[in-house]
């Protein structure tokens, strides 16, 4: 009866459909077509990406994620971006790498004055509240600071056949170099290029000296394009490059790398 169960068992797990995540088609009108093809592979490279952790089997020691400072001054940016936003990419990260994370979430209004204690480096007055429910599990308390956010580069080109047309027009004479002149004279095309430099930098504070144990910094470029071309009335165009969200969450995941590989 056993054997006849397990067969039956493998039976219906072949004949079940496998499972998988959920897929959805795109609305857009355009989907499938040259264009939805060239802005969805530019897409593609800035989609969240996982990271694989090398100490990811280990178990991390258990800790607090505290908002932290943006020290640019960048209206882009700060609009876009404030420390609590950055805290969340960390806990993500965090415990993907199998770190003990106590959500900030679930700590209430315990946290403002968690926060505020270590922000002063006043250890008593941390170690009040390391007495009083999770927190008494803690062993670090982690933030994640934005010490550079500026656009330090610009650069672009283009070409306009309206004068190499006219100069063909008048040298050139009769049908063929008015020909020329409208055909050269319809070419125009241009490109223009952006670079972001961001900086972030983690700390890693012990959470009953509120000492700080061990620091490091990272910075990446971002960089946005976009171009344009037309022919004889044919216009195209191209514009994109990685958000700020994603530059970020990408900064947070090589700091999240080497606390992971250095200090666990």
């Amino acid at each position: 009866m056993t054997k006849l169960h397990l067969i039956a068992s493998v039976a219906l797990a072949f004949a079940l459909p496998a499972l998988a995540q959920p897929t959805f088609d795109s609305p857009s009108p355009t989907a499938g077509g040259s264009t939805s093809e060239k802005a969805n592979a530019m897409a593609d490279k800035g989609m969240y990406k996982d990271v694989q952790y090398a100490n990811a089997a280990k178990k991390g020691p258990t800790l607090v994620v505290i908002p932290g400072d943006i020290k640019s001054n960048n209206a882009t940016f700060t609009q876009k971006f404030g420390p609590n936003n950055i805290a969340d990419f960390a806990e993500l990260e965090l415990g993907k790498a199998n770190f003990g994370i106590l959500e900030r979430a679930d700590l209430g209004s315990l946290m403002k004055e968690f926060q505020l204690a270590y922000s002063l480096g006043d250890p008593d007055e941390a170690r009040k509240f390391l007495k009083k429910g999770k927190l008494k599990t803690t062993k670090w308390v982690v933030k994640f600071d934005v010490l550079k956010a500026e656009s330090v580069a610009q650069a672009q080109s283009g070409f306009d056949g309206r004068p190499i047309g006219s100069l063909l027009g008048i040298f050139g004479g009769g049908r063929g170099g008015a020909a020329a002149e409208t055909v050269v004279g319809s070419v125009h095309s241009g490109e223009a290029t952006g670079v972001w430099i961001i900086g972030m930098r983690y700390k890693i504070l012990d959470a009953n000296t509120t000492e700080q144990m061990a620091t490091g910094y990272t910075e990446e470029k971002m960089e946005l394009g976009a171009k344009s071309s037309s022919f004889m009335g044919v216009s195209s165009g191209e514009q994109g490059g990685l958000t700020l969200d994603g530059m970020v969450q990408r900064l947070v995941q090589k700091l999240v790398w080497e606390i992971d590989s250095k200090h666990k």
